[in-house]
């Protein structure tokens, strides 16, 4: 069930309701899907921006406030927002409706990496398909809460899901462009294997799914291995990520006479500056799959699906 936190039930509806509507969301993805759909019906405010660690994020004391002072929250859920447990069941306690995005998505289509044994992986966002069900979980609990503009929301989910639908085929294709053999992204963190799975690439992690895992110098040696045997030509990095362990990666296989270039910064856990395309998630996904494509020999072209990309790391 969405209204539902690590085995605690949150209530359907908040008590009473501020005017306007005051709904607290956690990262840029889910803050993007909300907005989205809620329209001019609720006040949305997003806790993290651009270049935020969700993994690594802790509210102050200033962010407790606003969850507490809304109507609902929305997460992203399987674990990723860790360490905001703790004001998710403070808030749960007052009445408030807590909802984590992510949990309507069938357990059948969620991976268990190996190493995160017992816990799902929680980038979804990087597959556009499975992504879509979190706008349909959005939907539902925003009537849910707001029953009598339910036509609206669900009119403002399917303009949303449709625009999806051509992001998703565009990512498709430009990934197929790679040729097969350079078909492999490396990257700091393991936050791309829906991707990988979504849109037929391989994909290699200096770290774990988590960024408070600290890679050790045999993760960095194995992937080096990894590089020079299957003659990788680029790497990436990620823009709410160190990029110590690519630059690691880069100078590991320079001293052992292969060169390897950094293809460009990928937006992982959050997405790029509010206010420009790459800040929305179709900006953020249009990036990544533009930059993978150039980087390793496919065809992209370098404004992304709409011409609207910046020319920085394309």
């Amino acid at each position: 069930m969405l209204g539902m936190v690590a085995g605690i039930a949150m209530p359907v509806a908040s008590a009473t309701r501020s005017d306007p509507y005051k709904v607290i969301t956690t990262t840029g993805m889910v803050t993007d899907i909300v907005k989205a759909v809620a329209g001019d019906k609720a006040q949305v405010v997003g806790l993290m921006g651009e270049g935020i660690d969700p993994h690594l994020y802790k509210p102050n004391a200033a962010d407790v406030r606003k969850v507490l002072a809304s109507d609902c929250i929305f997460f992203n859920g399987l674990m990723l927002e860790g360490r905001m447990a703790d004001t998710f069941f403070k808030a749960a306690r007052l009445g408030k409706s807590v909802y984590p995005v992510t949990e309507s998505i069938d357990q059948e289509f969620l991976l268990e990496p190996p190493e995160f044994s017992g816990h799902w992986d929680p980038h979804v966002w990087m597959d556009v398909v499975a992504w879509s069900k979190c706008v349909e979980a959005v939907r539902e609990a925003l009537t849910q809460e707001d029953p009598d503009n339910g036509e609206y929301y669900r009119a403002n989910c399917q303009a949303y899901l449709k625009k999806l639908t051509g992001l998703h085929q565009y990512v498709k294709n430009v990934i197929a462009s790679i040729p097969q053999a350079q078909r492999v992204l490396i990257t700091a963190h393991d936050a791309f294997n829906y991707f990988a799975r979504a849109y037929g690439i391989e994909v290699r992690g200096v770290q774990g799914i988590s960024t408070e895992s600290e890679a050790g110098i045999s993760d960095i040696n194995h992937i080096i291995d990894f590089i020079i045997d299957r003659n990788i030509q680029a790497v990436f990095i990620e823009t709410s990520v160190s990029d110590k362990n690519v630059r690691a990666l880069i100078e590991g296989a320079k001293n052992r006479g292969h060169h390897v270039v950094i293809g460009g910064k990928l937006f992982s856990d959050a997405m790029g500056p509010s206010g420009t395309y790459e800040g929305t998630y179709f900006g953020m996904i249009d990036h990544n799959a533009t930059t993978i494509a150039r980087a390793l020999g496919g065809h992209a072209k370098p404004g992304g699906m709409k011409g609207k990309l910046k020319s920085d790391d394309h």
